[in-house]
């Protein structure tokens, strides 16, 4: 596995909410736009303490599904107890380790945010879930 890329869409709160999902619409967009993937892997819903923080993510994964259908990705979708057995080897598993385990599947240098150690850590459950026959010869994010 390779990681050619990755990241996090930063914005700040005092944006209306269509205003910052329209800028993670449009950062996603570049991002399919420019290294083509054929495949997208998206943790499910999860719960949440906050009922706000639950609908707002709600909203930002329904923009991430939008951006994969309208650009013709086939979606594959996960349970955090999913990745989190893939790429760590227990449900349990702590944000901290997930970061942890993906640093040293991926060998990346240097810090790796927390939000886009989530999302490798989807992508590399997704290759560990379809097996080595259907793997794309990079890691895309």
């Amino acid at each position: 596995m390779e990681c050619l890329d990755f990241g996090c869409v930063r914005m700040s709160s005092a944006q209306p909410l269509a205003a910052r999902l329209d800028q993670i619409y449009e950062t996603l967009s570049g991002i399919v736009h420019t290294f083509k993937p054929d495949r997208m892997a998206v943790e499910t819903i999860f719960h949440s303490r906050s009922v706000r923080s639950a609908l707002v993510m709600g909203h930002v994964r329904g923009v991430v599904l939008l951006v994969g259908a309208k650009t013709g990705l086939e979606i594959f979708e996960y349970t955090p107890l999913e990745i989190k057995l893939s790429v760590v080897g227990s449900g349990a598993a702590s944000k901290k380790q997930v970061q942890f385990m993906v640093s040293r599947l991926l060998s990346v240098q240097g810090k790796l945010p927390l939000d886009a150690a989530d999302a490798l850590a989807a992508a590399i459950c997704h290759l560990n879930k379809c097996g080595r026959e259907n793997r794309a010869p990079a890691l895309r994010t």
